[in-house]
């Protein structure tokens, strides 16, 4: 598994645990040796994940939209930063850089990016597995949320068992590392 890709905030939230966390997610993943791929900004909790991975050496590679730079400054400092016309093109050279997803906390654009590579898992467009990183247990909600479609019948426990849950940036990787190895 060489990169993951993470999905989270430019907005750092109003719980502090959160941009820490981001910052040992970054850590974490240069102690591998996984390339860090996530939405290119340098602001929020982006800044802090991508800040975190660099500290430790790691290799950080940002996927940027044109016409976001008024709303996320675009980081100077990453190994890589590709600047890319669309939110499309954003989301489809993210999969195709990673070999994993991660959901960390954010907001809609978070939940949106990452269902959607949570849906072309489901539907077999890849084989990348996705996980959801539940930080202080932001992600609660939509996990019950998750386990109440599939109790009315929307979700079957097959796709349930796809999503990869943990609490920790360590567990996160250890699980998707199983995960990727068994693809």
């Amino acid at each position: 598994m060489p990169s993951v890709c993470v999905f989270l905030g430019s907005s750092p939230g109003h719980n502090p645990a959160f941009g820490e966390a981001a910052e040992a997610l970054g850590r974490e993943l240069a102690r591998r040796g996984l390339t860090c791929v996530y939405g290119g900004s340098d602001t929020g909790l982006m800044k802090r994940l991508a800040d975190g991975a660099l500290a430790a050496g790691g290799r950080v590679h940002g996927i940027s939209v044109g016409g976001l730079q008024a709303l996320e400054i675009q980081h100077q400092g990453l190994t890589t930063l590709e600047v890319v016309p669309t939110m499309h093109a954003r989301k489809a050279r993210m999969a195709e850089l990673a070999d994993a997803f991660i959901a960390f906390p954010g907001g809609i654009g978070t939940f949106e990016e990452f269902f959607e590579a949570f849906t072309w898992a489901r539907l077999g467009i890849h084989a990348k597995p996705c996980g959801i990183l539940n930080v202080e247990g932001y992600y609660d909600p939509l996990l019950d949320l998750l386990d109440h479609a599939e109790r009315e019948g929307f979700i079957r426990a097959c796709d349930q068992q796809l999503l990869v849950r943990a609490t920790s940036p360590e567990a996160m990787l250890d699980r998707l590392a199983e995960r990727w190895e068994t693809q």
